[in-house]
C-alpha cells in the first residue's frame, strides 16, 4: 500500500470512529454513516470540505503542520495517532520521518558487543533487544529463559510477530493473546508510518497478511500505538503465570532498537516465579 493510500484508510478510520455525539454535534437522523461526515471533520478543523476531502484521498503533500494540528484535533488523535498523521505527511514530503534517519538493511544480530555486554549486565529482570521488524536480535540469560517457547525452533532470526500469529504456543504463552495481538499489529502500523521505505517490515506484513487471516483484520484497522510502559501478563511452560511490568527504552546508538525490560513487582509471585526461572536458566544446560 502506498503513501497516498495509507493517507486514505488512516483518515477515514478515525473519522468512522468519531460519532456526533463524542464530537459535540446534534445527532440528526437519517444518518448513513457511524462516523463523522467529511464536511463535519472540515467545518471541526476549519478547512473547506473540498480540502478535507482532498487530504483524505491522500493528497497530504504540502499540508502545514497547522492544517494537521487542526485535523488531529477534529479527529480527536491521541498523541502517538497524530505522529503517526505527521510520519505519513513528512513521507509524502519526502521527509525523513520522526526525526530519524533513514535506517541501514535490517541487521539480523546485534553487531556492537558492548550493547551484549550491556544486555548481559541485567540480572534480576528480563531484557532483550528487537528492532522494527520484530526480530529479537538479543537477549539476556533471564531473557533466553523466558523466550524459550519462541527461541526453541533453530532457523531463521526469531521474531515476535511470527511467534504471535503463527506458532500455537503463543496463546499458551500469552493469556491475552487478542489483546496481545491488537497491540502487535498497532505498533508495526506505527513503525510503518515511521520508516515506509524498510523492506524488511513490508515483507513481514506480507508474509503475516497472506497466513494470518486475524493478522490482515487487525492491519485494516489503522490503529496505531507506541509501547512505553506498562503491565503484561504470560504463562510460562517452566513456572506458570507471571505478571511483569515493562519498560520500552530506545537505544540512540542504533535508531529502530529498543531494550525491552520485563520486571516484576519486588515480592510477588511473580517475582518469586521469575527467580525459579532464573535457577533454571542456569541449570537447563551446562557451561561450556
Amino acid at each position: 500500500m502506498g503513501n497516498r493510500e495509507e493517507v486514505r484508510e488512516f483518515l477515514m478510520s478515525r473519522r468512522a470512529k468519531i460519532t456526533p455525539d463524542r464530537a459535540g454535534l446534534p445527532a440528526a437522523p437519517n444518518r448513513r454513516v457511524p462516523g463523522l461526515r467529511r464536511s463535519e471533520v472540515a467545518a471541526l478543523a476549519g478547512v473547506s470540505v473540498e480540502y478535507y476531502a482532498k487530504l483524505e484521498r491522500g493528497a497530504i503533500a504540502g499540508a502545514s503542520a497547522s492544517v494537521l494540528d487542526a485535523i488531529s484535533r477534529a479527529l480527536q488523535l491521541d498523541d502517538t495517532e497524530r505522529a503517526h498523521l505527521l510520519d505519513l505527511a513528512r513521507a509524502a514530503d519526502g521527509i525523513p520521518t520522526s526525526g530519524r534517519t533513514r535506517r541501514r538493511a535490517a541487521k539480523h544480530a546485534v553487531a556492537r558487543p558492548s550493547l551484549q555486554w550491556a544486555v548481559n549486565s541485567i540480572r534480576d529482570a528480563v531484557a532483550f533487544v528487537r528492532n522494527p521488524q520484530q526480530d529479537l536480535l538479543a537477549t539476556n540469560e533471564l531473557g533466553h529463559a523466558f523466550y524459550s517457547p519462541l527461541l526453541g525452533t533453530a532457523g531463521r532470526t526469531p521474531n515476535l510477530a511470527r511467534f504471535q500469529f503463527l506458532d500455537p504456543a503463543a496463546r499458551d504463552f500469552y493469556p491475552d493473546w487478542d489483546l496481545f495481538a491488537e497491540m502487535c499489529v498497532a505498533i508495526m502500523r506505527t513503525e510503518a508510518g515511521r520508516d515506509p521505505h524498510d523492506r524488511g517490515l513490508q515483507d513481514l506484513v506480507g508474509e503475516l497478511s497472506t497466513r494470518s487471516e486475524t493478522f490482515r483484520r487487525l492491519w485494516g484497522t489503522h490503529d496505531v500505538r507506541t509501547h512505553g510502559s506498562g503491565t503484561k501478563r504470560f504463562h510460562h511452560p517452566e513456572v506458570g503465570e507471571l505478571v511483569l511490568a515493562y519498560e520500552e527504552l530506545a537505544i540512540t546508538a542504533e535508531p529502530g532498537l529498543i531494550l525491552m525490560i520485563y520486571t516484576p513487582e519486588p515480592g510477588s509471585p511473580s517475582a518469586q516465579r521469575l527467580q525459579i526461572l532464573a535457577s533454571w536458566a542456569r541449570t537447563a544446560e551446562p557451561a561450556p
